[in-house]
């Protein structure tokens, strides 16, 4: 029983790595200076913050339709006898609920599972699924040790500037403006399926300091961990802060990633993060 997984393209993985691990990825798309263009194909983050910055309006997202998703379900199913298809929270997006109406079509071969999570904290769900899948794990097994990891994973990030949470109603106009006079940082989680506020400290230091500290702490508490860190652009001084940060504390390194323009959108420049997982299903 041959298993296809399939995501979207806020998990974060690039095309090499799904090439590699066997997993086809549906994009989302951005809707930016007049056109829909698809996320990680035709527009990047730097398009994005450059677009913004040159005055142009803020971009809007959509998800894939259920055409989308049907044809990716049928194009795994030539070679798989199963697909299980695994999305960015449905508290952030209508991608899962586009993939649970194209299931339908299918008799039972597509399972669709709502990760909860985004970026890397669903691109970690799915590389995964995929192992699992290679181990010979039946859907309803994969399924089984994802929501439990679910329960126990974690992200963790902050972000540059605070214009772009208020610009997407994320934060009021008079939080982000004393918040720019404070230099305060917002430390940001994703709790029930929602990106949720993580507390906040004055200044760039401690921010990274925060996100090292909760590593260490959560490989600690959990025998270990696996650690994905992930950026916008503006960000990669950031992620080699928090890689010297944990020189020395032993995790399986899930590389660094760079978050898409969907993710992007709301994060800004500058954000840095990381995703956190135990080292066993």
């Amino acid at each position: 029983m041959t298993i296809a997984i399939v995501t979207d393209s806020t998990s974060d993985l690039n095309a090499a790595l799904c090439a590699q691990v066997g997993v086809t990825s549906v994009p989302l798309y951005v809707l930016f200076d007049g056109k829909m263009h698809i996320d990680g194909l035709e527009i990047t983050p730097g398009d994005l913050f450059a677009g913004l910055k040159a005055g142009k309006k803020t971009p809007s997202t959509s998800q894939p339709s259920p055409a989308e998703f049907a044809a990716a379900y049928t194009e795994a199913l030539k070679t798989a006898d199963e697909v299980l298809s695994i999305h960015i929270s449905g508290q952030m997006s209508g991608t899962v609920g586009s993939a649970r109406l194209a299931a339908q079509e299918f008799g039972g071969k597509v399972t669709v599972l709502d990760s909860r999570s985004v970026t890397m904290g669903l691109g970690l769900r799915v590389l995964r699924a995929a192992e699992l899948a290679n181990q010979g794990l039946s859907v309803p097994q994969i399924v089984e040790r994802l929501e439990a990891l679910q329960k126990v994973a974690d992200i963790r990030f902050t972000v540059d500037t605070l214009d772009f949470l208020r610009i997407n109603g994320r934060i009021g106009g008079g939080q982000a403006l004393l918040g720019s006079l404070l230099n305060i940082k917002p430390i940001l989680v994703v709790k029930d399926g929602r990106v949720d506020s993580g507390g906040r400290v004055r200044g760039h230091k401690k921010a990274m300091s925060d996100i090292v500290d909760y590593v260490k702490k959560y490989a600690a508490q959990h025998g270990g961990a696996r650690v994905a860190i992930m950026c916008t652009p503006g960000g990669e001084e950031f992620v080699k802060e928090v890689r010297a940060g944990l020189s020395g504390v032993s995790f399986e390194d899930m590389g660094d990633h760079q978050i898409g323009a969907v993710v992007a959108t709301h994060a800004g420049p500058g954000t840095v993060g990381v995703t956190l997982e135990p080292l066993h299903a």
